[in-house]
């Protein structure tokens, strides 16, 4: 199955967060919070939404922070992804 996201909506696979000490060590998945950095999976058509002409500007493969309570979560195929809309993105990290 695949998820093909409708209008300004984003299919996003979240980073798994890895905490590094000082001397190297990682420390995987000790936040106790959900990273907001994740991988755009999948990206919708865009186009007019409420009237407004909606330009895509995230791609598949961008790093991306998103914002804190946004989107809904999805299980799939034994995998989560989070669906939100593009304005819910804060940041493509480069």
């Amino acid at each position: 199955m695949k998820l093909v996201p409708l209008g300004d909506r984003v299919v996003l696979k979240q980073l798994v967060a890895e905490e590094t000490t000082k001397s190297g060590i990682v420390l995987p998945g000790q936040n106790k919070e959900k990273p907001q950095q994740a991988e755009v999976i999948a990206v919708g058509p865009g186009g007019v939404i409420d009237g407004k002409e909606v330009k895509m500007e995230v791609k598949v493969g961008d790093n991306v922070i998103y914002s804190k309570y946004a989107g809904t979560d999805v299980k799939l195929d034994d995998e989560e992804y989070i669906v939100v809309k593009q304005a819910d993105i804060l940041a493509i990290i480069e």
